[in-house]
């Protein structure tokens, strides 16, 4: 059976586990006592925070953000995302995600339909954006991340080194 969480988030937040370079990115949703985590990839939560302040942007201006949330215990992800959705409702003045798991084409998999307030859209938004920006640097050329112990920029073919 798929799992599947219809959630009115209390909280949302993004986190990291372990060092710049080979963090696992975490994201995690809650209402009441159900904690649901879930991993999500750099990119994922770079898309989500630019789709997140852009419907923000296109709405009423927010009241009072939350502050940034780190992540709770316990931190294992129950599943891997795959696509995430956002869209407005306007009736309920409410942001609302579909997360669906990342699965084999033709499989079914868990999806989490999430709804937060502008507030936590805003929120998130600068909270991902931060978290994103705190890791290594993309590479000008390819825009892969720049390892301190060098990179094979494939927009080069190995040639030359890419200007940092």
């Amino acid at each position: 059976m798929t799992e599947a969480f219809d959630l009115s988030a209390e909280r949302l937040c993004v986190g990291t586990v372990g060092p710049v370079g080979s963090r696992l990115f975490l994201l995690q949703v809650r209402q009441g006592e159900t904690l649901v985590t879930l991993k999500v990839e750099k990119q994922q939560v770079a898309a989500m925070s630019d789709l997140l302040a852009r419907v923000v942007k296109d709405q009423l201006r927010p009241d009072h953000l939350p502050d940034d949330q780190p992540l709770e215990e316990p931190m294992e992800p129950a599943w891997a995302v795959g696509t995430i959705g956002v869209s407005f409702d306007e009736a309920e003045d409410r942001v609302v995600l579909v997360i669906e798991e990342l699965v084999p084409e033709g499989e079914a998999g868990a999806i989490a339909r999430v709804s937060i307030t502008r507030e936590q859209a805003a929120a998130f938004s600068i909270q991902a954006t931060r978290l994103v920006e705190s890791g290594r640097p993309p590479c000008p050329l390819c825009g892969s991340p720049l390892d301190p112990s060098g990179h094979e920029c494939p927009r080069t073919n190995g040639h030359r080194p890419p200007a940092v």
